[in-house]
């Protein structure tokens, strides 16, 4: 609702600019005619507060003269040339010194005129807005509307922080999504990546185990493989000393029949043979590679054989030292001493020259002189046939023992 302004109100809002104008009227008209009067006060002002140097200059100057007017005497005239020139430098010194200070001071009084006039119009400016104001009547406020428009205002700054929060809490709703995905990522790579070593792990574990009972199943199968062989030794050794009973048995009874057969000859006796079995034949596998080792030792104990390794021909040298193998199979290229080093060796010993050797290896052409020179029983290439290298071994099976 807006406010009803009577007649009597405007004629108290007439009267009062009224009077106000006339008010600033007389006030600029004295003003007026007092600011000549001013200056010139500023001026002589000026003027005494600049006349002070010059006079002490002045002093000083005669100060000065009357110095050398109290001595007269001049004994030279290097001295009267050093007083003149003193003399002349006071008096430059303190006019320069009187210049200076009227400068200054004249300084300071434009500066304060120009401050006094800039307050005086920033004044005659106030007097004038201030004029303006009583002058035109005071219009009404439109409270309804300012209070509207700052309920407006509230409310649309309202809403905007509203959005800003909003915004804010989505970006952060989404930046948690995102770090936990991240985060899960993290957990499910981590655990696929345990996962994966454990099951590496447990495959080696299995392999070690399943490599650990193989081994312990050869090595039982070579041990019951050598305790038959020995029975089987044992056997033979007691049919070998039967069949020698017997054949003494017989010669005692032909050289009892026929005693001048016998003094004119002796009987000759037919060579025994003794079959073995493979579990009474030992077999040596010389080879620098563990892998045709551990292969050709498979291979063999499959067949009930009993098998030595050596890792090169110095380690089978020594070995045979130890326990004369039946069968001797050497690689040619080995560390330390290869395979046609190995066969010379057991070839010039009386004790091993009766092993039969058989040699493997990758280029039978280029070796098979050198092989059969050096003593080789049987040459074979790489890879070899598995039932060839078993048929030789079972060859092998019968020795020879001629009789007493």
């Amino acid at each position: 609702m807006g406010v009803r302004a009577t007649m009597n109100d405007y004629l108290l809002w007439g009267a009062g600019a009224a009077l106000l104008v006339l008010l600033l009227v007389v006030q600029l008209i004295r003003r007026r005619a007092r600011r000549p009067v001013g200056r010139s006060e500023r001026a002589d002002r000026v003027a005494e507060r600049a006349s002070p140097p010059i006079s002490r200059s002045a002093s000083e100057l005669d100060t000065v003269s009357g110095v050398h007017a109290l001595n007269p005497a001049r004994p030279s005239s290097s001295d009267d040339v050093r007083l003149r020139a003193e003399r002349e430098a006071a008096e430059q010194a303190a006019r320069a010194e009187a210049d200076r200070e009227a400068a200054e001071w004249e300084a300071r009084l434009v500066a304060q005129q120009l401050a006094d006039e800039e307050r005086e119009r920033a004044r005659i400016a106030a007097e004038q807005a201030t004029a303006q104001v009583m002058a035109s009547p005071p219009e009404p406020e439109p409270v309804v509307d300012t209070q509207a428009d700052e309920q407006a205002a509230r409310e649309a700054l309202a809403r905007e922080a509203a959005e800003w929060e909003a915004r804010l809490a989505a970006q952060q709703l989404a930046d948690a999504e995102t770090e936990r995905q991240r985060v899960a990522a993290e957990v499910e790579r981590a655990a696929a990546e345990a996962a994966a070593a454990e099951a590496a792990v447990q495959a080696q574990r299995a392999d070690e185990e399943r490599a650990a009972q193989e081994l312990a199943q050869q090595l039982a199968a070579q041990q019951a493989a050598q305790i038959e062989a020995e029975r089987r030794q044992e056997e033979a050794e007691r049919l070998q000393a039967q069949r020698d009973a017997q054949a003494a048995e017989l010669a005692s009874f032909r050289l009892t029949i026929e005693p001048e057969a016998a003094a004119e000859s002796k009987p000759i006796l037919p060579d025994v043979s003794v079959a073995r079995t493979p579990e009474q034949c030992l077999v040596m596998i010389a080879d620098d590679s563990k892998v045709v080792r551990i292969k050709t030792s498979r291979l063999l104990a499959k067949h009930l054989y009993r098998v030595s390794l050596a890792e090169d021909g110095l380690d089978a040298a020594r070995q045979i030292e130890l326990a004369l193998p039946d069968v001797l199979i050497t690689d040619v290229e080995m560390p330390g001493m290869d395979g046609f080093e190995l066969t010379r060796q057991v070839r010039n010993n009386p004790r091993t020259a009766h092993i039969p050797i058989v040699m493997i290896t990758a280029d039978d052409v280029k070796h098979r002189a050198d092989a059969f020179e050096a003593g080789v029983s049987v040459l074979l290439s790489k890879p070899y046939p598995e039932d060839e290298l078993i048929s030789y071994l079972q060859s092998t099976l019968t020795r020879e023992v001629a009789a007493p």
